[in-house]
């Protein structure tokens, strides 16, 4: 790579959706010059692709955990999951299932971390784990 390769690299991974006449206009080579050498750097691996930067929590992994336990006391519960910090949520509701506990956690070996942490407190019988793979409605402000 030479230093227009070079500065052409740096340009796209600083921002991936800049035009080809910005990168021109700052590099002092022609459009088509540029174009070309994006093509030859895709070609050759050095550009393997063009990614978006999410903000916010979209890189967290989020689930929900249906917690069904021996021991129907939901307070003892709610005050263990108090002290681990992906817990954002936690519902006592009526039918099979005890407690709805909703997690965000930084990466899905840590999202297995927290469900270990769940499983291995006393009189929990079983945790079954839905995935969130997209939020459809939002109304809650």
């Amino acid at each position: 790579m030479d230093k227009f390769d070079q500065q052409i690299v740096a340009l796209l991974a600083g921002n991936a959706r800049m035009a080809v006449a910005s990168i021109a206009r700052e590099v002092s080579l022609s459009r088509s010059a540029v174009s070309e050498r994006i093509r030859q750097l895709e070609e050759r691996g050095i550009i393997r692709g063009y990614h978006a930067r999410i903000g916010g929590d979209g890189g967290a992994v989020r689930a929900y955990f249906e917690l069904h336990y021996h021991v129907h006391r939901c307070e003892q519960y709610a005050a263990l999951l108090r002290t681990i910090p992906e817990v954002k949520l936690c519902y006592a509701i009526s039918g099979e299932t005890d407690m709805l506990v909703y997690v965000e956690a930084a990466s899905m070996a840590r999202l297995d971390e927290v469900r270990g942490q769940i499983e291995n407190m006393p009189n929990i019988k079983t945790v079954k784990t839905h995935m969130i793979l997209s939020e459809l409605i939002n109304n809650l402000g």
